[in-house]
């Protein structure tokens, strides 16, 4: 707990009076031009390692997320900010961020969001689906729990230049820093016989909609099904 809040403050210090910026100059003021290597592990990160069931913090979670928002300006910024951000934590804590997102992932794995998902990307296969929800997720708190809710409300992130709604690399932005920090793989450190939260372990689906039948997805997401289905 009490490194979360160190955490937190230290966002707070370094984000509430600066502007969103894309240049790698933040990333300087942020890490001290420290630059990690999955090569070259850092001396500090020779903790032994253990499998873990523990999810982050959830508001440390959305706290990154926010942070990642305000400082980038598309989905390739955002990935690269949140690889340097989640390789401050502790080892068990990456592994715990992935964790919050395979749960939050299976808490919207639904009928009504794949509906949602069919209707803002034109079609949506099961491996589409994943990255929808991955995207739902980084685009923050509010709008994840508001759409979980229900999806219709998504109509608030549809934009005219967008040609899809997924994040397929949001996934991984946790693999990615804990690979750079400890040089292992985190899915070795993962319990599986203690989080079963995961892809795999998806309830099955009961559809209140059909593809065939444009009339059904209407029902669920009306606002998005005019806005972007009837375009």
């Amino acid at each position: 707990m009490r490194l979360s809040l160190l955490f937190l403050s230290f966002f707070a210090f370094t984000y509430g009076t600066s502007k969103p910026t894309s240049d790698m100059g933040f990333f300087d003021r942020l890490f001290g031009n420290k630059q990690y290597s999955s090569k070259q592990p850092s001396p500090a990160d020779t903790t032994v390692l253990s499998k873990t069931a523990e999810m982050l913090d959830e508001d440390l979670y959305w706290s990154i997320i926010d942070q990642s928002l305000r400082n980038s300006h598309n989905q390739d910024e955002q990935a690269t900010f949140l690889v340097k951000a989640i390789g401050q934590l502790t080892p068990k804590q990456i592994i715990g961020f992935r964790l919050r997102t395979d749960k939050l992932l299976y808490d919207t794995y639904t009928a009504d969001m794949w509906c949602a998902a069919y209707i803002m990307n034109q079609g949506c296969s099961d491996d589409s689906f994943e990255y929808f929800r991955n995207w739902v997720i980084s685009r923050g708190k509010s709008v994840y729990y508001a759409a979980k809710e229900n999806p219709d409300n998504l109509i608030s992130e549809v934009d005219e230049e967008a040609e899809m709604y997924d994040f397929e690399d949001f996934w991984y932005v946790a693999l990615d820093a804990f690979h750079q920090k400890t040089g292992k793989d985190l899915y070795d450190f993962i319990d599986d016989e203690n989080f079963k939260t995961k892809e795999g372990q998806y309830p099955e689906i009961q559809f209140t909609w059909e593809e065939e039948d444009p009339e059904s997805m209407r029902k669920i997401c009306p606002k998005l099904y005019v806005k972007c289905w009837e375009k």
